[in-house]
Parts: C-alpha cells; sequence; structure tokens
C-alpha cells in the first residue's frame, strides 16, 4: 500500500487536522461509552479500532458527505469480516488460510478505484483484529456491536463535524471543455478558418485538466460502475474534439469552405453547447446531438455514392470533418450516459462496441473490471498477491510462536508494505527509529503512572489528536512513535499492563516489518516499474497490429462493424491501472522513458478509431492508393514497434539499460511516415510538416490518412522524452508541463 499522491482537497494541513478532530472525537467518544459508560471491554476495543481503522488507516477520498456514502456501503462488508475473523480464530491454520484468501480479495478489490483502494488497509485490520486467540465466538455481538457504534458516530462526524467544501467535479470540467469546443466550432467557420495561438493554448489546458493526474482523487472517474466508465469516456472524448477542432485544416486558399461541411461544423458547435448543459446540470437537452448524427450520416452516404473521387485539400478536409462530427457524437453519447445513466438508451447506428458498458448492471460491470485483472501482469493482481502472503506469514508467526498482541505484527505488516522493496525498506527503517523512541516514551508513563486508569483515560485524546494530525505530516516515523503512545494507553484502560507491554510492541512491529521487507524483495520488488514498462510495450505491439489489420481492411474495402479488439482493450486496462500506481511511487531522476500518458492517448485512438474505419469501409481502393495507404500504415506501425522496443527498455539510474533487452531506434518507416505525416496538423496543434504529394482517392482513403497522420503525431509524443535534454525529463512524463490536447 504505497502512499498516494496528493490531489485532493482533504489532504493538506487543515485536511489532516480536520480528520484528526474527527477520529478523535469519534474514537474516544466510542470508547468511553462502552468501557465505563456499559462495562463492555470488548465492545470499546472494537468500536476504537473501527474508528481508526476506517478513519486513519483508510484513506477514502473525497469530502465528508462522500466519505459517509461509502462507509455506509461499507457496513456490511464488516460485519461479514468480523464475523469471518470471528470464527477462523478456531485454529492457527484456520486463521492463516482466511487471511491468504480474505486478504487476497480486500486488496485485489482494489481495481475497482479509488474508493475501494481507500477503503481496503481499514478493512483488512477489521478482519486482523478478531482473527487472534482468544477464540470467543460467544463476543460476537460485542464485537459487531462496537465496531457499528464507532462506525456511526464517524458517519455522523464525517456530515457533521467540520466538513469540507467539494472541488470541482469531473462533469463540471468537461461541461465547461464542452463550451469551449462550441466556441471553437463557431470561430472555425469564420475567416481565416483557423484558430488563434491563444485559442490553441487555451485547447491544450483544458485538455490538460481533464487528465486524471490534474484531477482531485475523490472526482476522478475511475470507477467500475456505468457512470463513471461513461465519464471517463466523456472527457476523452472531450479532448479529443478540443484535439480534432485545433487540428482541423482550412479549405483551400483562395475558396469558400463548403456548404455541407460549414453546416456539419455548426451542428457540432450547437450539439457541443447543448453537451455542456446537459453535463453542467443546465439543460436536459439532445436534440441538437441526434441532428449531429443524422448530418453525419448524411455526409458520409453522400460521399459513398460519388463517382468521382477527391483530390487531396478538399479529400482530407472533408475527412477532418467527419473527425470531428464522429468526436463531438461520442461526446454526448458519452455524456448522456454519465448524466442517465442506464436509463440512456444507445442512439440507432451507435458503436456498441466503444459503448459497450451501456444498459449493464453494477455486477456484471464489476466482474468485468475484476476479470480483468485477475492475472500476475496486472499491478492490482500482484499488490494482492504480495499482501496477503506477508500478512498470513505474519500470522502464522503470531500463532506458532504466541506473539502477546500479534495482531500488532500483522498491522505493521499493513502499515509499512510498500509496492516496491526499496520503498518499503526506508518505510521500515524510519517505522522502527519511531517505535523505538514512542516505546521507550511508553515505558516510562507506565512505569510512573501504573495502574491509574483515570491518567490515561484523560490524556487519551490528546495524544491520539497529536498522532493523528503530526504523523500524516511527518512521515511515518512519527506516526509509528505516537501510536505506540495510543495503542499503550488504549490498553492500560482495558487490563492492567507494566512497562513491559511497550518493548512487546516494539517486537511487534519488528517481526511485522522484517516480513513486510521480505515479501517486498520476494514479490514483485520493483513495483509498478518495471509492469508498467512491460504493459506500455504490448500495448504498443498491439497498437501496430491494430493498425496494420486496420489498414488492409479499409485497403481491400472490407466491412466490420464487430471487430475483435479485446487483445488491444485487455492491453491498455493494465497499462492504465499499472501508470495509476505508478504515480504513488519514488521515482529516480533518470533517462529513458517514454510519456506514459501519450502512449494510452494512443492506444484509445487506435482502438476507436480502427472502428469507426471498419464500420465504413467502402470498395477496394485500388492498387495505387492501396499501396500508398499500406505503405503509411507499415510505417507507423514500425514507429509503434521501435517504441515499443523503447518502452520494454528498463532504465537504470545512471541512464543505461537492462542487459538482454534490444532497444531500436525508431526511424521512418516505408512511406516516408515522418516526413509525410500531419499535412493537415490532425491530431494536435501545430504543423511544420512536409506535405505530401497531391493524391486522387476515394474518401475512404482520406478518412484513412487523416487517422494515420494522427497516429504519427502521437507517435511522436510517446518518443519525445528521448529526445529531450538531460535526464531532467526522466521518467518525469507522468507529471510533465502540459501537452497540446490529443485525439483519442
Amino acid at each position: 500500500m504505497g502512499a498516494e499522491k496528493d490531489v485532493s482537497a482533504g489532504r493538506g494541513p487543515s485536511g489532516v487536522a480536520r480528520r484528526a478532530i474527527r477520529t478523535t472525537l469519534c474514537a474516544c467518544g466510542a470508547f468511553y461509552v462502552c468501557l465505563y459508560g456499559l462495562d463492555r471491554p470488548v465492545a470499546a476495543t472494537y468500536a476504537l479500532f473501527a474508528v481508526v481503522s476506517m478513519a486513519a488507516l483508510s484513506r477514502i477520498p473525497g469530502t465528508g458527505d462522500q466519505r459517509a456514502a461509502v462507509l455506509v456501503r461499507t457496513l456490511p462488508v464488516v460485519w461479514l469480516l468480523l464475523s469471518a475473523g470471528t470464527f477462523l480464530a478456531v485454529r492457527t491454520w484456520t486463521a492463516v488460510a482466511g487471511m491468504l484468501v480474505i486478504g487476497f480479495a480486500i486488496a485485489f478489490v482494489a481495481a475497482a478505484g479509488p474508493r475501494a483502494a481507500g477503503t481496503a488497509p481499514g478493512l483488512q485490520l477489521l478482519y486482523i483484529l478478531p482473527c487472534f486467540p482468544p477464540y470467543a465466538p460467544d463476543t460476537l455481538g460485542q464485537r459487531l456491536g462496537g465496531a457499528t457504534f464507532g462506525l456511526i458516530l464517524l458517519i455522523l462526524a464525517e456530515k457533521f463535524i467540520l466538513p469540507e467544501p467539494r472541488g470541482t467535479t469531473y462533469r463540471e470540467l468537461a461541461a465547461g471543455a464542452a463550451d469551449i469546443a462550441a466556441r471553437f466550432a463557431a470561430e472555425l467557420g469564420r475567416p481565416p478558418y483557423t484558430l488563434p495561438a491563444a485559442e490553441v493554448e487555451t485547447a491544450r489546458r483544458t485538455g490538460e485538466s481533464l487528465r486524471p493526474l490534474h484531477v482531485e482523487e475523490a472526482e476522478r472517474p475511475a470507477g467500475p460502475g456505468l457512470r463513471d466508465r461513461a465519464l471517463a469516456h466523456t472527457g476523452l472524448g472531450a479532448r479529443t474534439l478540443l484535439g480534432r477542432l485545433v487540428a482541423l485544416p482550412p479549405p483551400p486558399p483562395g475558396r469558400p469552405p463548403h456548404k455541407t461541411g460549414q453546416q456539419l461544423l455548426e451542428t457540432v458547435g450547437r450539439s457541443a453547447a447543448e453537451t455542456g448543459a446537459l453535463l453542467a446540470g443546465t439543460g436536459r437537452a439532445t436534440a441538437e446531438a441526434d441532428a449531429l448524427r443524422r448530418l453525419r450520416e448524411e455526409v458520409r452516404e453522400a460521399a459513398a455514392r460519388e463517382t468521382q473521387p477527391l483530390t487531396e485539400v478538399p479529400g482530407r478536409r472533408r475527412a477532418a470533418l467527419l473527425e470531428v462530427a464522429d468526436a463531438a457524437v461520442a461526446f454526448a453519447t458519452a455524456a448522456e450516459l454519465a448524466v442517465r445513466g442506464r436509463r440512456a438508451p444507445l442512439p440507432p447506428g451507435t458503436d456498441s462496441g466503444r459503448f459497450w458498458y451501456a444498459g449493464r448492471h453494477a455486477p456484471r460491470l464489476w466482474w468485468h473490471r475484476l476479470a480483468a485483472h485477475a492475472g500476475p501482469r496486472s499491478v492490482h493482481f500482484q499488490n494482492a498477491v504480495r499482501i496477503s502472503l506477508a500478512l498470513a506469514a505474519a500470522r502464522t508467526l503470531a500463532g506458532v510462536e504466541s506473539l502477546p498482541h500479534g495482531f500488532w505484527a500483522m498491522l505493521a505488516v499493513l502499515s509499512l508494505t510498500r509496492t516496491t522493496v526499496s520503498q518499503t525498506k526506508a518505510t521500515v527503517r524510519q517505522a522502527l527509529a519511531g517505535t523505538l523512541l514512542g516505546a521507550l516514551l511508553a515505558a516510562g508513563v507506565l512505569a510512573l503512572v501504573g495502574g491509574h486508569t483515570t491518567v490515561y483515560a484523560v490524556i487519551l485524546p490528546l495524544v491520539m489528536l497529536v498522532a493523528f494530525t503530526v504523523g500524516p505530516v511527518r512521515g511515518v516515523g512519527w506516526a509509528q512513535g505516537m501510536f505506540t503512545l495510543v495503542v499503550s494507553f488504549v490498553f492500560a484502560q482495558l487490563a492492567p499492563v507494566t512497562w513491559r507491554l511497550a518493548g512487546v510492541r516494539l517486537m511487534d512491529v519488528i517481526i511485522g516489518s522484517m516480513v513486510g521487507v521480505v515479501f517486498g524483495l520476494l514479490a514483485w520488488p520493483r513495483g509498478a516499474q518495471a509492469e508498467l514498462h512491460r504493459a506500455v510495450a504490448l500495448l504498443l505491439a498491439r497498437e501496430a497490429e491494430t493498425v496494420e489489420a486496420t489498414t488492409a481492411a479499409v485497403v481491400a474495402g472490407r466491412r466490420d462493424t464487430a471487430p475483435d479488439d479485446r487483445a488491444l482493450q485487455l492491453a491498455l486496462s493494465l497499462a492504465e491501472s499499472a501508470y495509476a500506481q505508478r504515480q504513488s511511487e519514488p521515482r529516480a531522476p533518470v533517462a529513458g522513458a517514454p510519456d506514459w500518458q501519450a502512449a494510452m492517448i494512443t492506444g484509445h485512438h487506435v482502438l476507436w478509431g480502427s472502428r469507426r474505419l471498419l464500420a465504413r469501409a467502402g470498395p477496394d481502393l485500388g492498387p495505387g492508393n492501396g499501396e500508398r495507404l499500406s505503405g503509411r500504415a507499415d510505417g507507423v506501425a514500425a514507429r509503434m514497434r521501435g517504441a515499443a522496443q523503447r518502452a520494454a527498455t528498463i532504465p537504470s539510474a545512471d541512464g543505461s539499460r537492462d542487459a538482454g533487452t534490444a532497444v531500436v531506434e525508431p526511424t521512418a518507416g516505408a512511406g516516408g511516415v515522418a516526413g509525410s505525416a500531419g499535412a493537415d496538423g490532425a491530431g494536435g496543434a501545430g504543423g511544420g510538416a512536409v506535405p505530401v504529394p497531391e493524391v486522387v482517392a476515394p474518401s475512404e482513403f482520406f478518412a484513412a490518412q487523416t487517422w494515420l497522420d494522427s497516429l504519427t503525431l502521437d507517435v511522436e509524443r510517446v518518443l519525445a522524452p528521448y529526445r529531450a535534454p538531460g535526464p531532467a525529463a526522466a521518467d518525469s512524463t507522468d507529471a510533465a508541463a502540459p501537452r497540446p490536447p490529443q485525439s483519442a
């Protein structure tokens, strides 16, 4: 469980203080009511640890209302885990087996998004706590009652005590992008039919604001549900539409734009404005989006009926306009699904493969997400295996050696194990130093105060408030040291203790830390770094295969309304999850990492563009144009494979590469891809590319050519860090300066 990148509004110092106050009030309040008011020490223990687990150990993103909603949905899971842990504690081997299975399941559910990942550590602790001796199923009622009481207090506190204001939602960001797209469409309909530099910069900033890395964690559409999937596609559609508009080539010099093209552009603007209103909640209509769908099909049908081929400039402009219309239609469709959920039917003619999740129920979508990650190439699977094995090993040691308070050892495994062995070692060093100091201080207090429980009851809230305020800000050493004081003063109120309790705490933390280091070393010690290189290399290879197969179908005039692109979709999913985890891991400034985000944007661009072209493939292009287009595709695929070889190479700190990995410098492939790409600037702002020779061809040729042009520029972005001066750009593409919006 690595530290997460802090982009949430509630994770700054003020957010930490608010969280510490809520945690202290709820934990101490529930503990004192159960212990001193009801004389139920078991219920008091579970009430306190339920609050600590879900408020301090867990990191549920969002505002108080959002966290409260997550906690309400989590309550039945808490009851199930407490019951399972209570009954599996009958034998050490059953507890260990349960730790393997249940520990894996809890950790693996992190694949479902930030909220599931945020609750996982707390749920692990709530299973760990009852699975230790004594085996006391008769106390299950007290355990469930105490935990429920503590969590109800926490839910109320999250909603009403020091609530945080909600930040900008992803829907609002997408609505703003829609308004900008509508303005761009209007401006492109007037001379000089291009966007000024200031608007290009606006498109760049707006596209970057929709990148998940730049969005508050609670607002990222990363869940497996229909609305989250649709909202993620809405953001991608908005970025694509902006990129298409920025890249739209002007009409031939000295000639006014074609009336049909102008009408298409005007309808795109009205549809974008309507979609923005839908996302902002100020409108419910979809008439303009429906009109755009009809007009787009009319333009396509008219193009299909043409007997005369097109020349280069008008052919490329019409292809680019249809790409703009496709992006606007996809944007509108995704937005309607995001707003209306399963009540939004897919309009006729919509690519059901792109929006396969429409109308699906939540359990099926959850199963689809988890099944996609059920393999050793998924970082979520790797993390779940690592933590479940470490917890099972710690539980085995605690049972065989009869460790007093052995769950502290497992808590150390849970809170100190990171996704990379280097990160785990650094964390363990700080944690042991902090625990040692905390244990010394706790031993002194326990020796001086003795059995005067009133003193512990008075100072516990203050110590807990300091622990949960200072720990997240000052680091794991402070957190472990202060938490040692907290648990010492808690257990001193539950039963008579001596100063030796602090020594037991230190011993358990040492054991848990060593277990974490061992399994961090044995199980994927590089974390997401190696997997990200491997996943992106596979993704780029799949992209190359799809480009070749799609172009071959277009050249031959073969239509395919339901292509089998599951391999590309799976590669894209694994690459995105590895990239997301990589954000939480420390990165050394080493040279030789591609632009990960550009590679994934390219994957979406290949996937959607391929489906679009295959659905409307026309007649055989003939030998001349077919060879020309195949050559272009071969060049793009060659560059993608070259980028894949680059991505597969894991650089070391000195910039060298792992032995045994061949690296091929990508070169312009057949057809002169590097030189011919981007005559219309497709896929991003800026020109400067050498124009291609004039050709005369059917509209399908120019549609495929525009797609290949934009893919060429996408691959250039993937490889851009290799041309950056010095190692400053190393692995920095994760958080690099914003780039122009890219089509997808």
